[in-house]
This record gives C-alpha cells, structure tokens and sequence, in this order.
C-alpha cells in the first residue's frame, strides 16, 4: 500500500506541465523581441535603441505591477486569477502583433507585462498549494523550468520567426502558446481559494515581515550578480577564449540545458533539505562557480573546454536559485500573504535583472570585462552572508519544504 502511495505521489501530474507552459510563455515574452529589434524599429520607423526600450518597459513595469497586482487579486481563486490573466495576456499579443505604430506597440507591452506579473505569482502559489507534503520544492521547480526554459528559446525562435515571417509573427506565437496555457489552466488547474478577506494593513504585512524582507533583498543581490555575468557572458567569452568559432552560441546553449537541470535538482534538494539550506546550497555554489570564473579570467589559464566546464556549473547553481528562495518567502509570509510575498520576491527579481546590466555596463566602462565576474562575486557572497542570518519566520524556515499556502481543494 504504501509502495503504491509513494509511485503515485513520484508522478507529477498534467496540471503542472500546464504551469510550465503558463511560465514559458510568459518569461518568452520578455526575450523574444530581443532578437527582433532592428526589424521593428525598421517597421516602426524609430531607432534601435527607442525599439530596446519595449524590452525595458516590460521588464520594469513586471517589477513593480506584480507586488500592487498580488494585493488586489488576493481573494481571488488562483485558477481565476492565472486563466483570466492569460486570457488578457493573449489579447495584449494579439494587440502587439497588430499595433500600427510604436506607442500602441509599447502600450501593448505594458498590459503583457502587467498580466505576466500577476499571472507568475498566482502559478508559484497554485503549484506550492497543489504540491502533496515533501514535494513543495519539486513543484516549484518544473514551474521554475518554464522560465529557464525561456532562455534559449526567446531569442533564437523569436529571431528565426522574425527573418522568415515578420516580428509581428513572434507575437503571435505568444498568444497562441498563452491560449494553449489558458485552456490547460481553465481544464486542469486544481482548485487553490484566495486568501482570506482582511484589511489592506494585514494583506501588505510581508513589507514589514523581516523573513520576507530578507528573502527578497537575497533574490535581487543574486539576480544582480548572476545576471550581470549572463548579460556580458559574449565579453567574458572573448576575454578568456577568443578565437573559439560558435563557442558563444554553444555556452548559450549550455546555460539554458544546464539552468534547466538546475531548476529541477534545486526542487529536490529544497524538499530533502528545506528551503533555507537549499538557498544556502545554491547561493553557496553560484559563489564559488563565480569566483572560479573570475581566476579564469584573470589567469588566462582557460581554454573552450575549461569555460564551458566552468559556465555549465555556473548556470546549474544560477538557475536553480528559484525554487528554494520561493518556498523560503512562502514559509516566512504565512498562508494569509503567500501570492503577495511571492510577488514581492519576483518584483526583487526583475529589479535586480535590471540592475545587472546597468552596473556590469558600469564596472567594463570603469575598469573591463574581466572585473565583472569579480564584481559578480562579491554581490553572491552579499547575498550568501545575508541569506545566513538567523531571521525568525512565521512558520519557520529551516525545516523541510511544506506547503505555505491555502492547500488546494480534493477533486
């Protein structure tokens, strides 16, 4: 009996490749115009850079409407809460790939972002809530997936599409995939109720919750180092193994398949672990990754095949950072704030994304490519010696991953 327990609790079930699909089509949307640039700012007649700023306006406008957007849709069921905002995300690519000039494009980019926020947070919390006891990290980390996975399929689908079809064709895909993860969601999604009614004081507590705090500042210290390294990797390529034909192309590759594996080991060890050693597993080994890489550089020492050992073991700690640090903000928020905490910690995300590329511009105009991973370094080991400290959370954060959310209701 228990034997059959156990295999039945190991297969995951269709709801939560759904959630994949949810996360991959809404992290693509933020990359996918990236590789699409000059075609629309030819199209749209505006300068490349004035066309770059529809991939900054998402991502600012996710940071900062995911936290407001969680509040407001508190009490809501989060299967409403994911299909409606697909179905909107939908509209808004519809809209994109329909816009006739630049400002309905960018007003279309803004609604995509603002249902992408909301939509993110409530599929981490279905898939927290809908996870059986001891599997919270393993669920979270397929959902995680979706987001790696975007990685490497963002740019290059988008720049393929856009060379065979158009750019408007890439919105297009967006909406059909967001569709498809609409009507899985409506079908399939288990049944997770909001939050319960309270005042607007008690829904913002996890701004003053110090577990949470604390969890947030770790995810956009880390996102500010990792990404920065990520953003400038074609520089640092250069720098350690220049002369290398498609060495780039392939570590693009390698970061996504390697990221991809690190999400999914990084669920399984916040189940066996808890979420707050996992954290530190993770931040512990992006750190050294990092710091390897920063005496690759200087040393010159490194060759193609050393740097692609070196980058793959990067992407494996970088990339699996989410699935404990959003069982670590769900357990330290308590089930009456989970969807808000969660938001929180993405808008920490997407700030500190933004931040990588402003600062590593800054460190290679000050001093070089080869300080960045320096620079890198020092901001994961800020957040490893913050993610350390001893903060007492509600409803603990050094034990085993459970469910912090309201548990979804039996079928």
């Amino acid at each position: 009996m228990s034997t059959a327990h156990s295999s039945a609790s190991s297969r995951l079930p269709g709801w939560l490749f759904v959630l994949f699909l949810t996360l991959l089509a809404t992290a693509t949307d933020e990359f996918i115009i990236a590789g699409v640039l000059p075609q629309v700012a030819d199209d749209l007649s505006v300068s490349v850079p004035a066309a770059g700023q529809l991939v900054t306006v998402f991502a600012v406008v996710y940071a900062l409407g995911a936290p407001t957007l969680a509040v407001v849709c508190a009490r809501l069921p989060r299967r409403t809460v994911t299909a409606a905002g697909l179905a909107l995300f939908v509209v808004a690519n519809v809209a994109a790939a329909l816009a006739p000039g630049y400002w309905w494009l960018m007003a279309a980019r803004v609604v995509a972002a603002l249902c992408a926020a909301v939509v993110t947070a409530a599929a981490f919390a279905t898939a927290a809530a809908g996870a059986p006891r001891g599997a919270q990290g393993r669920y979270l980390g397929v959902v995680t997936a979706g987001m790696t996975a975007a990685l490497f399929t963002g740019v290059p689908v988008g720049s393929w599409l856009g060379g065979a079809f158009g750019w408007r064709a890439t919105f297009w895909l967006i909406a059909a995939v967001g569709a498809v993860a609409a009507l899985g969601v409506a079908a399939t999604a288990p049944a997770v109720p909001g939050e319960e009614p309270a005042p607007l004081r008690r829904r913002l507590a996890p701004l003053r919750e110090p577990a949470v705090l604390r969890t947030v500042a770790v995810t956009f210290l880390a996102a500010s180092g990792g990404l920065m390294f990520y953003t400038y990797l074609g520089a640092y390529t250069a720098e350690v193994a220049s002369g290398s034909w498609g060495l780039l192309s392939f570590l693009l590759f390698l970061v996504g398949a390697a990221g991809l594996a690190g999400a999914l080991l990084a669920g399984r060890a916040t189940d066996a672990w808890g979420p707050d050693r996992g954290l530190r597993l993770v931040l512990g080994g992006h750190t050294l990754t990092l710091a390897v890489a920063t005496v690759l550089v200087f040393s010159g020492a490194g060759g193609p095949v050393v740097l692609a050992v070196v980058v793959g073991c990067w992407a494996v700690f970088a990339w699996g950072l989410n699935p404990p640090v959003q069982a670590g903000v769900l357990a330290a928020a308590g089930p009456e704030a989970g969807m808000t905490a969660l938001a929180l910690n993405i808008s920490g995300l997407y700030l500190g994304t933004g931040v990588a590329g402003a600062l590593g511009g800054a460190v290679i105009g000050a001093a070089g490519v080869r300080y960045v991973p320096a620079v890198a370094t020092a901001l994961l080991l800020c957040s490893f010696a913050l993610a350390s400290l001893p903060v007492r959370a509600r409803g603990g954060l050094t034990g085993p991953a459970t469910a912090a959310v309201p548990s979804a209701a039996p079928k």
